[in-house]
């Protein structure tokens, strides 16, 4: 961001969210205003980013690996893209893979995490919500037409899913006063149906019949079809995928996915490594295309480590049959990946955010500091914490920021 528009967006800020962001800075906290405006090489990536973009364009499968040591920036980059992301028209989530919450061979788990922090372009809507909207708004069209919203649901979405969108989209079936008294309607209550669909869709886990009654009573004809049990991770994945052309349909970009921490993933036994290897794989991949998925993973060499490790030669037995116990090789595999690597800033990129820092801070508080001796008492903060995470050298810039204001007003 050049100066013109860093000043720009200063005035064009109000107060509460300027004095939130230094806040969040002031504990060593990300804050997503504050990346905003102190991401430093932000040109080099907006190109990667946006390379992976025209990508999908072109209806082929992408991916990004930003790898980088601890402190040096991933988390920020991550929202920065995130950012981009949303501008550009992308539905994004952010999560953080942990190994105890949210571990990645556990892929219900995973997709959980996702819709909970989806985020649409413009607007605060939950997954349930935005569904709700559109189908509200078809339904005239959908009357008219004879269509319904399978029409919207890709035929490649996961049967169980599919099932729970077509009911959500649709009204409860009509029952007379009397016909509710049987017994074989004893499950007819309809209170419940809308909280038991919305979060069936959201992945939480709930007794299958209680949502093939919220089915049946809201006329989805199909829904015998095949079994509503979710085995294994593969329909939460086509589910994302599912999802992911969905809102293509729809009018947006495509599905950003961004995952914090994914060297957590080399951080667990070997055999959850290899069940999370196989899904990475086909995030990974340019095999199948994903259309509109772009899976963004934050890694330190930890990981790529542990994936040259590996012993590819295992196998186990299967009716007295070798198997290999990996899939493939995954270090010859993913020699090809897209990985932007971060790199320490320079120190006159540290010194350009020492000078943001100094009238975001002096805009947030309303002082005016003299700035030939403030660049001097921040170059001094650079030296003293030079090799610690960027987050903590922004934090301690913040403190002397604050001490010098807190002089200035105790000498005025």
């Amino acid at each position: 961001m050049d100066k013109a528009n860093f000043v720009q967006l200063l005035e064009n800020t109000g107060n509460f969210k300027l004095r939130r962001a230094v806040e969040r800075l002031r504990e060593g906290l990300f804050d997503p205003f504050g990346v905003r405006l102190l991401t430093a090489s932000e040109t080099q990536l907006n190109s990667v980013f946006d390379r992976g973009v025209k990508t999908l364009e072109k209806n082929k499968s992408t991916h990004l690996c930003v790898c980088g040591a601890y402190g040096q920036g991933k988390s920020h980059s991550l929202t920065y893209i995130r950012q981009r992301a949303l501008a550009q028209g992308f539905v994004t989530s952010q999560i953080n893979l942990d190994p105890r919450e949210i571990p990645f061979h556990d892929f219900r788990q995973v997709y959980r995490a996702l819709v909970s922090q989806i985020s649409f372009p413009g607007s605060k809507s939950s997954l349930v919500k935005w569904w709700k909207d559109i189908a509200a708004k078809q339904k005239i069209s959908w009357k008219n037409n004879g269509a319904g919203p399978l029409d919207i649901i890709p035929e490649s979405m996961p049967h169980f899913f599919k099932a729970v969108l077509a009911a959500l989209a649709q009204d409860n079936i009509l029952l007379s006063k009397r016909r509710r008294g049987l017994k074989k309607h004893a499950a007819f209550r309809p209170r419940e149906f809308p909280w038991i669909l919305a979060n069936a869709l959201n992945g939480d886990a709930l007794p299958v019949f209680r949502i093939r009654h919220a089915i049946k009573y809201r006329q989805v004809s199909f829904y015998k079809d095949a079994s509503l049990v979710c085995k294994g991770w593969e329909p939460y994945f086509k589910a994302i995928c599912g999802l992911s052309a969905m809102f293509q349909k729809m009018g947006f970009k495509g599905w950003v996915l961004l995952f914090d921490e994914g060297e957590s993933i080399s951080q667990l036994r070997v055999n959850m490594r290899r069940k999370s290897y196989t899904i990475l794989n086909h995030l990974f991949s340019p095999a199948s295309p994903l259309f509109g998925l772009y899976p963004i993973f934050a890694f330190t060499d930890d990981f790529f480590m542990q994936v040259q490790r590996e012993n590819y030669d295992r196998v186990y037995l299967r009716n007295e049959q070798e198997f290999p116990y990996f899939k493939e090789n995954y270090a010859k595999f993913w020699r090809h990946l897209n990985i932007y690597r971060l790199h320490d800033l320079s120190s006159e990129e540290w010194k350009i955010l020492a000078d943001k820092l100094i009238h975001f801070h002096a805009r947030t508080y309303g002082w005016k500091p003299s700035e030939t001796g403030m660049r001097e008492k921040l170059a001094e903060i650079l030296i003293k914490t030079d090799g610690r995470e960027a987050r903590l050298r922004i934090k301690a810039m913040v403190n002397q920021l604050d001490l010098a204001n807190q002089k200035v007003v105790l000498g005025g």
